[in-house]
């Protein structure tokens, strides 16, 4: 696999970040982040030119890798903080994890799919991202061994938000989920207390449905 990242990459990024920005995502931090991550690594070679395009693309075992607006849109909806602990459900590709390891998180995420997640535990290693933790497990049942996490995004639509993942966020915390069955709502709940939270919503996004159990 060639692993080089060269100025076309880096010239075709800036584009990238550029069209990002003026799709309305305005944390600096955020932009600074998708520029910095090489996404054509992420992607089979053969599909190179199809990286730094503003869409979603497919990366086997039914799953792609996310459109970098809605990477910006879910990363932005945490508000991370260098040091944040963030538990990731869906490690996919590694793309987004390694976004939100270039803003200084502790990124601990979660895969399902065996294949993917030894192809991405190898990619994100030969990359530079030793310090994401990838798991292979069921995401609904997050990681209790690890928790409380100050933040968990999701990157696949789920109809209810498991309440186990709700009970591994800190008070204070925030879980940023795409929410419905057909189409999904992007939305954020910040845990108030033990037994109360808060929701807000922020438009319509389309993502592969989240299920059960691991496969092999």
């Amino acid at each position: 696999m060639e692993l080089s990242d060269s100025f076309r990459h880096k010239g075709l990024r800036h584009r990238l970040v550029r069209e990002i920005e003026k799709k309305g995502i305005t944390d600096k931090n955020v932009l600074e982040a998708i520029g910095r991550v090489p996404r054509h690594l992420f992607m089979d070679s053969s599909f190179v030119n199809m990286a730094y395009k503003d869409q979603a693309f497919p990366i086997g075992q039914g799953q792609t890798i996310s459109q970098p607006y809605t990477v910006a849109v879910q990363t932005s909806l945490l508000d991370v903080k260098p040091g944040d602990r963030i538990l990731e459900i869906g490690t996919g590709s590694g793309y987004q994890a390694a976004v939100l390891h270039e803003m200084g998180a502790s990124v601990f995420s979660i895969e399902r799919q065996k294949r993917l997640y030894q192809k991405t535990s190898r990619l994100l290693a030969s990359i530079g991202y030793k310090d994401i933790r990838l798991f292979l497990g069921d995401g609904y049942e997050g990681l209790p061994a690890f928790a409380p996490f100050d933040k968990i995004i999701v990157t696949a639509a789920v109809d209810e938000v498991p309440s186990t993942l709700l009970m591994q966020l800190k008070i204070d915390g925030m879980l940023v989920v795409p929410l419905g069955e057909r189409s999904q709502t992007m939305t954020r709940i910040k845990r108030l207390s033990d037994d109360d939270f808060e929701k807000e919503t922020f438009g319509e996004f389309a993502f592969v449905p989240m299920l059960k159990g691991i496969a092999k």
